[in-house]
């Protein structure tokens, strides 16, 4: 295995971990836990900053705000293992312009990867010195993702030219499906972006039904407004629980959204030889993922099941991109 394959690898591994660190922090509230960036109270570490986060947690009245020694380390580390992440992301793109010849590649992916992980720093950033916006930390995940999935295709590259799987004209529908099941994927995980950043994930504490109703009382006037501050209205008002409803619930739309158009994806998969085992794994993605998301409203969002649920919606991503890049076509180059 060539040092760039190796380190495209360990670098998706890496981003995958990192994904669900960020879910960890997020869960656990420790997102403000240094509230300036990029250090914590201008110090390096939560050690060197520990007078100022003393007076943080006694002004905030005990331990059970957003500042303490705990969160300002969940944050820390958080922080630790991205900017690590950027400079192995540098390290590609630095890698790929120089052994462009020998990888017969073009390295304008590599390089958008690179743009991509500043704009997430960026958000990163904004995530703390702008309190949380749900719009904001929302963006923050997408940008996570969208970093793993050009990471998951890179390393695709490396490992084998795309190549069909069954001749050209089998595979023109199975393409369409492919694609069609990635973009309700992305979509379905920005919506679990929301619920999570609005925290409403435990407004619906019943399953199949939510609060007792098939159909429970919704509000949809600020449930997706954009522009506006965690836990409330665009004009500063308190989010009201039929708000938060709307918001879980049409996550929960669209995972049966989801569901149809991966299992129809996954039939058309099984038909063909070429591609069962990747129906196979687009069942096996989704069952577990469906399994761990009735489990938090079940067991009312226990951490490590909410933390796992972050981790499956990357998991299924990585799946949809595989699919699509198997029935991508003969192609040497992509960029």
């Amino acid at each position: 295995m060539s040092s760039y394959k190796r380190l495209v690898a360990f670098t998706t591994v890496l981003t995958f971990l990192l994904i669900m660190l960020g879910a960890f922090v997020r869960l656990t509230d420790a997102g403000l836990g240094c509230p300036d960036w990029p250090g914590c109270y201008g110090k390096l570490t939560p050690t060197q900053a520990s007078a100022e986060i003393a007076a943080a947690v006694e002004a905030q009245g005990g331990t059970h705000g957003p500042v303490s020694i705990p969160k300002a380390w969940k944050e820390m580390v958080h922080r630790y293992v991205a900017t690590f992440l950027g400079l192995l992301i540098i390290g590609i793109m630095v890698m790929a312009w120089k052994k462009r010849a020998e990888l017969k590649q073009s390295p304008a992916l590599a390089t958008w990867l690179f743009f991509a992980v500043c704009l997430q720093g960026a958000f990163g950033a904004w995530t703390v010195t702008m309190l949380l916006k749900p719009a904001i930390v929302t963006g923050h995940l997408i940008g996570g993702m969208t970093i793993l999935g050009m990471l998951t295709w890179l390393w695709l590259r490396q490992t084998s030219p795309a190549r069909t799987v069954a001749p050209p004209k089998d595979l023109s529908s199975l393409r369409v499906l492919a694609r069609v099941g990635f973009v309700a994927v992305a979509a379905q995980i920005i919506l679990g972006g929301w619920v999570s950043t609005n925290y409403a994930a435990v407004v619906c504490t019943d399953f199949p039904t939510c609060q007792g109703s098939y159909w429970p009382h919704m509000e949809f006037n600020h449930a997706f407004h954009i522009v506006r501050e965690l836990g409330e209205t665009p004009d500063g008002q308190n989010l009201n629980v039929a708000s938060l409803t709307a918001i879980h619930f049409i996550h929960r739309i669209g995972a049966l959204v989801v569901t149809g158009i991966l299992g129809f994806l996954a039939f058309a998969l099984w038909r063909n030889p070429g591609t069962k085992p990747l129906a196979i794994g687009v069942v096996a993605a989704l069952t577990l993922q469906i399994a761990m998301g009735i489990g938090n409203v079940v067991f009312q969002l226990p951490l490590w099941l909410a933390v796992a649920h972050n981790g499956g919606a990357a998991l299924l991503l990585v799946t949809l991109i595989l699919v699509n890049y198997r029935v991508a076509g003969n192609r040497h180059r992509i960029s």
